[in-house]
């Protein structure tokens, strides 16, 4: 059972005593059950949906039975990863992870491209070569339905309260998952975090120096230095590289329709359906690159969010459409190429291609500027 004394009750992911608990729920939970029903069965979802319900939630119950700790549940999450990759990626390349110890915690901070398979690609990296996944910090604006909580507990996340209003309850939230972070780097658990709130929509990868300071709120709180404290939480600044956007259209719409209407109204599931998106979209290429373990170099947010923007930038690996959408030439850039990243943008509205266009450019223009 929870301890009723445990600090992070409201924000940790599931201990393995949860797990089974959590399942059942889900498996009872008919917005789950109809989700699964409207993006699998489609054609099963209408009139006999009612009829396939049953037989769903008995299918998941038996499938489901043999998955009793924190661990079962990652290790069906790597068995659907790997099909994945298979089926939606040409290629899948890492760099930078022999420096890293296997033995040793971190906490990974990522540029933010895609919501679910962010730090679904750097857990696997990590378990495809030997060492334990990681935590994910993950707001509670995409936790508004209760088995969307439940799935992402179950697998290892824990809660950002970005929700939290009025500066006492904001403080207290910010001071809870600075000591998270680090009570999770302590029990040698590596945690992944995006460098800014939300996606880069615009594909500027850019440390937010605010999500630094809160790293540091448990530092301030202990009494020890800002360098000193960002040293013991072993940060590795993290570059995906995406090849092929699956959602570059629908950031771009929402960019330019900000940039027309002066604003935008997300729909009900538009979160739900990025993060379908970007799971089951070809992604073409796919890159991870782990940087520099950062010591006590840096003594100030703006200066530590440098440095990591600074390796994101060093780190990016620049594929063909990158190279296309700057309009430089590139010995890697086949006919091919040209030919895909021609039709993308002739198939979307000038303005939304103009966007489209330069959120691939962006990495070049970056890793140039270092």
């Amino acid at each position: 059972m929870p301890q009723t004394n445990d600090p992070f009750l409201e924000i940790r992911p599931y201990r393995d005593d949860e797990v089974p608990g959590a399942i059942e729920r889900l498996v009872n939970d008919e917005e789950f059950i109809s989700a699964i029903l409207k993006y699998r069965f489609p054609k099963l979802s209408g009139v006999v949906g009612w009829l396939v319900k049953p037989l769903l939630k008995h299918y998941l119950r038996s499938k489901w039975n043999k998955v009793k700790t924190v661990r079962d549940v990652q290790m069906n999450v790597a068995s659907y990863m790997q099909s994945m990759v298979k089926n939606t990626s040409e290629g899948f390349t890492i760099s930078g992870l022999e420096k890293l110890d296997p033995k040793q915690s971190y906490l990974f901070v990522s540029n933010h491209r895609d919501i679910a398979m962010d730090p679904a690609m750097v857990n696997w990296c990590l378990h495809v070569n030997g060492f334990d996944t990681l935590r994910i910090a993950i707001g509670d604006n995409l936790l508004k339905k209760p088995c969307a909580t439940e799935l992402m507990k179950l697998n290892k996340s824990f809660i950002v309260k970005r929700s939290a209003k009025g500066p006492r309850e904001m403080m207290k939230a910010l001071g809870q998952l600075s000591a998270y972070i680090k009570h999770s780097i302590d029990e040698n658990q590596s945690v992944w975090i995006a460098q800014k709130e939300g996606r880069a929509k615009d594909g500027n990868d850019k440390t937010d120096p605010a999500i630094l300071k809160m790293f540091h709120v448990e530092g301030r709180r202990q009494k020890i230095a800002f360098a000193d404290y960002i040293a013991s939480l072993r940060i590795v600044p993290i570059t995906i590289s995406y090849e092929n956007d699956p959602c570059d259209a629908a950031k771009a719409n929402e960019l330019y329709r900000k940039q027309e209407d002066g604003g935008y109204e997300k729909g009900e599931f538009e979160d739900i359906e990025s993060i379908v998106q970007g799971i089951v979209g070809q992604k073409r290429r796919i890159h991870v690159a782990f940087g520099d373990v950062i010591g006590n170099d840096f003594e100030t947010p703006d200066a530590l969010a440098a440095e990591i923007d600074r390796q994101i930038y060093q780190n990016y690996h620049l594929f063909p459409s990158n190279y296309i959408a700057a309009g430089k030439d590139h010995s890697s850039i086949t006919d091919s190429d040209r030919q895909l990243f021609d039709s993308k943008i002739s198939a979307l509205p000038d303005g939304v291609a103009k966007i489209v266009r330069s959120m691939y450019a962006m990495p070049t223009d970056k890793k140039a500027g270092i």
